[in-house]
Order: structure tokens, then C-alpha cells, then sequence
């Protein structure tokens, strides 16, 4: 049994996990917050028990500090000793078009980390620090990075151009990349093993709906259509961000003397759910807001909505034969309302949702549509880390069965 490390490393937090393989099982994991504060915390959870501490945490190397002091605690630890780690997978938002599947981290791939960055200045920056901290505190223990952006790397160009002059696209990169890639594709592995059918003649559109949230189309395992574009606002209406918009708005704005700072805000942290409503980025909030008869929160829902049904009957045209539609996600899973105000109307593309079951199925992994629907609808949890572990585990066995072959 190996024990690997899943590292999902923010700007100022850390959450990370450890899992055993190759058999799947998490052992426990933790979240560091408040990294660059005076007092940070961190909270880990296992069998063993619940550690929380608050120390000052002045950057992400005393972040990892604290981890490994939290994993080797000698009463609620997940380890014994740090050495029994023996891979590490990072969650790494941004590989531009350097990389399309996950890879084993040397100087080449943070390099392209670096590259990169233009593309993701929020998110690149905090995942390599995350990467050089992780190495420092397991020296000599192959670090994997598994890229947001890699699963989409099979967009045709007809799907990831915009309407642009190209040199926008050969001198700055600018094009669809897509987000949310390790979640659809766990997702739409999973759900195929759920319909017992093979990955070869599937196709899926995959609802990841969250505060972020996204939809992919996937054909024979391999994307082929994402509602994410150059950054993660394209797309969906989501919890705070716009989603799709004129671009003249953008134009009309400024010049009417918003600043493009006051524009940039605006379209990432004050739109989307939050924006329409007037009440929360939270679903839960928006329904018991709409269900007190506050018009601006019923309006709120019919748009998420109403924007999700226009992709996938999008997705449907341009995939001429679907045979599962897929909920993950924090609203996807847990939200049974809105599941039934999205396939309202799906009726007439073949979507047809039981709504009995769809109710009783909550927020398990199961099939929520009608027997004869000729499209499945299924409810499937995402687990990101659990695919980080997986790529992690076979990539380093991978090049280690090469080592042994090459020296035999």
C-alpha cells in the first residue's frame, strides 16, 4: 500500500489529503486557512480524530510546516513519519497548451507553470508555491501536477477559437481553454461504469454546478465542448461571476466611468447568482428567499436555469447522439430543485427526468430519469482529490516500471 499526498495549494489557503492506494481510501485530510496572517489555522480530520490549531502562518513554507507537524501527530496524525509518503499530486489550475494529461513535475513543467501564469495570475503563483514548498518538506519524492486546463486539450479548433483576428490567438494564446477538467472527467468515468456501458460509444454532457460552475460535452471519454472559455468568468451564470455577455457592455461601462477595476469586480464578485438575486451567492439562500415570493431571487433561478437547458440543447445539436446528462457539483448533487427546473422542458431532446426518484435520490450516485428516457440522467459526486490520487499513483508507477525495465 502506498500513501500519497493531494495538494490543492490557494493564495492564502492549503487543502490537502491523504489517501491510500492502490485501493482508493482516504485517510484523512485538512484545510490550512489565513495563510500570510498573523494567526493562520488549520483543521484535519480523520479517524483518528480532529486537530485544530492557530499559529502564525507568514507564507505557504510555514503553511507546510504546520501540515506536516498535523499529519505526524503522535496522538490524531494520519502518519508516523512523513516518509511514508511516497507521492505528492497537485491540483494546478493552468498548463495553457503545454500539457493535455497530467504530469510528473521537473524543471520543464514549472517552467510551463511559469508560462503560463499570464493565463492564471491568481491561481499558477499559489500552485507552484505550494509545488517548491511540498518539495522542500519531501525531498526526492515525485511531485505530480494534474492540470484544471489538460482535459480540454482535445477541443477541435472550430470550439476553442474565438471570432478574433488570429493574431490575438498566435502571439498571446488566446483561446477556450476550459476549466473544471479533473471533475468532468471523474465524473463521466464514473457515471459510464454506473450505466455499465463502455467509455467507446458513450457520449456525456457533465453539469458541474457550484459556486463556479461549467458544462462539458464528452464524446468516446474525450472533451469536445466546455462552457469555460479563456478564463473561468465565460460560460454559466454562477455564483458571483456574469458568465456570458455582450462585450459591448464592458465598452458601454467604461465609458459611462466605471473603472475596468470596478468592471472586473463586478463581473467576477458582484454578478451571477449574487448579482440577480440581491440576497446571496448561496443557492440555499435564494430558495428560501423565492419561496417568501421575492421576485428578484425567483428571476435569479429561472436564469441559472434557463442559461444551463440553452448549452445543453447546444451541446445535444453539436453532439447528434447523448446518452447520459450528468449533475455534480454542490448544487448539481445537492440541489433536487433546481435538477428538476433544468430537465423541465428537456422532454422534447429526449432528456426525461423522474422526478419521484430524482427526490428520493438526494444526493447519492444514481440514475433520476424515466425508464424510457433515451438519455440517462444521473447524480454523480465529484471527487477531484480522489483523481489527483489516481493519476498521481499510476504516473509514478508507470515511470518506475520503466526505471526497472530500463535497467533490466
Amino acid at each position: 500500500m502506498e500513501k500519497l499526498l493531494v495538494i490543492n495549494c490557494g493564495s492564502s489557503s492549503l487543502k490537502y489529503e491523504v489517501y491510500a492506494m492502490p485501493n482508493k481510501t482516504s485517510l484523512g485530510k485538512g484545510l490550512v486557512e489565513r495563510i500570510g496572517s498573523p494567526t493562520g489555522i488549520i483543521t484535519q480530520k480523520s479517524d483518528k480524530g480532529v486537530i485544530e490549531l492557530n499559529e502564525p502562518l507568514p507564507d505557504h513554507d510555514a503553511a507546510m510546516v504546520l501540515v506536516k507537524k498535523a499529519l505526524t501527530d503522535p496522538d490524531k496524525g494520519i502518519l508516523k513519519a512523513i516518509d511514508e509518503i511516497s507521492g505528492v499530486g497537485h491540483r494546478t489550475v493552468h498548463g495553457g497548451e503545454d500539457y493535455s494529461t497530467s504530469v510528473i513535475i521537473d524543471e520543464d513543467v514549472i517552467e510551463a507553470i511559469k508560462r503560463n501564469t499570464d493565463l492564471a495570475p491568481l491561481h499558477n503563483p499559489a500552485n507552484l508555491t505550494g509545488i517548491k514548498a511540498a518539495m522542500e518538506m519531501l525531498p526526492g519524492v515525485p511531485q505530480v501536477a494534474v492540470f484544471d486546463t489538460a482535459f480540454h486539450q482535445t477541443l477541435a479548433p472550430s470550439s476553442y477559437l474565438y471570432g478574433l483576428p488570429r493574431e490575438l490567438y498566435t502571439k498571446h494564446k488566446i483561446r477556450r481553454y476550459g476549466f473544471h477538467g479533473t471533475s468532468h472527467r471523474y465524473v463521466s468515468k464514473e457515471a459510464v461504469k454506473l450505466m455499465k456501458r463502455d467509455v467507446e460509444n458513450t457520449n456525456v454532457i457533465s453539469c458541474h454546478l457550484g459556486n463556479g460552475a461549467s458544462i462539458t460535452a464528452i464524446r468516446q471519454g474525450k472533451s469536445v465542448e466546455t462552457s469555460m472559455g479563456f478564463t473561468p468568468l465565460e460560460g454559466l451564470v454562477m455564483g458571483t461571476r456574469s458568465g456570458d455577455l455582450d462585450p459591448a457592455i464592458l465598452l458601454f461601462l467604461l465609458e459611462k466611468g466605471y473603472s475596468a477595476e470596478d468592471i472586473n469586480k463586478m463581473i467576477n464578485k458582484e454578478g451571477g447568482l449574487l448579482g440577480l438575486s440581491g440576497v446571496s451567492n448561496d443557492m440555499r439562500d435564494i430558495h428560501l428567499a423565492a419561496d417568501k415570493g421575492n421576485q428578484d431571487a425567483i428571476e435569479a433561478l429561472e436564469v441559472f436555469a434557463h442559461k444551463i437547458r440553452q448549452y445543453i440543447g447546444a451541446y445535444s445539436a453539436n453532439m447528434v447522439k447523448v446518452d447520459a446528462l450528468i449533475f455534480t457539483g454542490g448544487i448539481g448533487e445537492n440541489d433536487i430543485r433546481m435538477r428538476e427546473m433544468i430537465c423541465h422542458r428537456l422532454e422534447n431532446i429526449g432528456i426525461v427526468m423522474d422526478y419521484d426518484r430524482n427526490k428520493a435520490n438526494g444526493s447519492k450516485p444514481g440514475i433520476v430519469s424515466k425508464d424510457y428516457s433515451p438519455v440517462t440522467i444521473i447524480v454523480m459526486p465529484t471527487n477531484e482529490e480522489l483523481q489527483i490520487a489516481t493519476d498521481t499513483y499510476e504516473l509514478i508507477n508507470e515511470k518506475y516500471k520503466s526505471w526497472v525495465l530500463l535497467k533490466e
